[in-house]
């Protein structure tokens, strides 16, 4: 996943939301080195008290046995794994929370242009976004192993970065030509039109309209249209049709960036904070209403998943913003802005072009083959963490960030 930075600088200038960046950080975390951290410790604490998953009544034996933060390093560690189909956990947050937060740029990137009103060359703006999309396809396909040339049905076309390139894509087009009605009017739309159409309407060949894996228009038009190599064989989590409400994760966005950049003398820093908390619970309300009829699903990114998503993305935002932005407490998050100001250059990094774990182990193996082996895999995605920090720091220091 990575970031979608603004493609012109407004006409004056902004303040830059540190919490933004934080949390963009915080979220490419977890999978650039936080959740091999997390695994790492979990599984070192579950060997230590002899827990596997084929003890009997296992959940019960880690809530009678561990202590408190044992127990909390094994529940996060469980939470750091995608559903197999139906459900929500915190890794299924970590990619529409990604998108929710180039929408959230949007205002403070084309706010000014368009509250003045003025003629500006949007066919500059357009060429722009046309070129940023492409090359994010095309660094998705590499991330994906297209310069191992396989060929092409061994090449996987989708990929995270196109689907946040798409996604991006046609939410600024929204936002760029439509009023804030007419923006509801595409969110609404397109959520409850994407429902209808996959629970009413089956896919050639079958007697009715289902949702699962094999048997439902998503996975149908992946398998017909989607060129290459598909993810699960019958169709691919990045696919065509889902990206269509991962519009709406973006304008999502959008919303929260439209609500933080008004004024202090319009709302207050706690006031903002305050909204976007109720919205958010709101939307993870409506979603979990919602899921009774439409199962919240990651892979098919139902609009059930945008709005419990969205939700939890909105609630995040509110409490970095309050934290950072508003209470000004920052020390704490730092870190996390080195990782969100250079997030395609990490991600990109970490999943193919360097190898941090043969790094770590280069650097700190010898320290962490005198540690108990069930603690050494954790220890060693410290130093990874570590390493990538270092270098991030580094960039940040000499201001060197890899834009698109």
């Amino acid at each position: 996943m990575a970031q979608v930075l603004p493609i012109t600088q407004p006409t004056t200038k902004a303040a830059r939301l540190q919490s933004l960046d934080a949390l963009r950080g915080f979220d490419m975390f977890w999978i650039i080195s936080g959740e091999g951290i997390f695994h790492g410790l979990a599984d070192a604490i579950k060997e230590t008290y002899a827990l596997t998953r084929n003890t009997e009544n296992w959940q019960i034996a880690i809530d009678e046995r561990l202590g408190f933060w044992e127990r909390l390093l094994v529940q996060i560690s469980n939470q750091l794994h995608h559903s197999p189909w139906n459900g929500f956990t915190f890794y299924d947050l970590i990619f529409p929370l990604f998108i929710f937060i180039a929408g959230v740029s949007m205002p403070f990137s084309f706010g000014s242009k368009l509250k003045e009103g003025g003629a500006w060359d949007k066919s500059a703006v357009y060429k722009a976004l046309v070129r940023r999309t492409v090359l994010l396809i095309l660094l998705g396909m590499v991330v994906n192993g297209a310069l191992q040339l396989k060929g092409y049905h061994a090449t996987r076309f989708a990929s995270v970065l196109g689907r946040i390139g798409l996604s991006c894509f046609f939410a600024t087009l929204i936002y760029l030509n439509a009023s804030f009605r007419w923006r509801i009017a595409w969110v609404l739309g397109i959520l409850m039109g994407y429902w209808v159409f996959l629970v009413s309407i089956p896919v050639p060949g079958a007697p009715e309209a289902t949702l699962t894996p094999e048997r439902n228009w998503v996975a149908y038009l992946d398998r017909m249209f989607l060129p290459g190599k598909l993810h699960r064989t019958v169709y691919d989590p990045e696919g065509l049709l889902s990206t269509l409400p991962a519009v709406v994760s973006c304008l999502l966005g959008v919303f929260a960036g439209e609500w933080l950049r008004k004024s202090e003398q319009e709302l207050s820093g706690t006031k903002k904070a305050i909204g976007l908390l109720g919205a958010g619970l709101l939307l993870l309300g409506i979603g979990e209403v919602w899921s009774f009829a439409f199962p919240v699903n990651k892979i098919l990114w139902t609009s059930s998943f945008v709005c419990v998503a969205g939700g939890w993305s909105v609630v995040l935002l509110a409490i970095f913003y309050f934290v950072i932005d508003v209470k000004k407490i920052q020390v704490w998050s730092v870190p996390f802005v080195w990782i969100g100001m250079n997030s395609i250059l990490i991600y990109i990094a970490a999943h193919g072009m360097v190898n941090f774990l043969s790094s770590a182990e280069f650097l700190f193996g010898g320290l962490v083959k005198k540690l108990p082996e069930i603690w050494q895999a954790a220890f060693l995605w410290i130093g990874v963490c570590l390493i990538q920090l270092g270098l991030l720091y580094f960039l940040w220091k000499k201001k060197i960030f890899l834009k698109l």
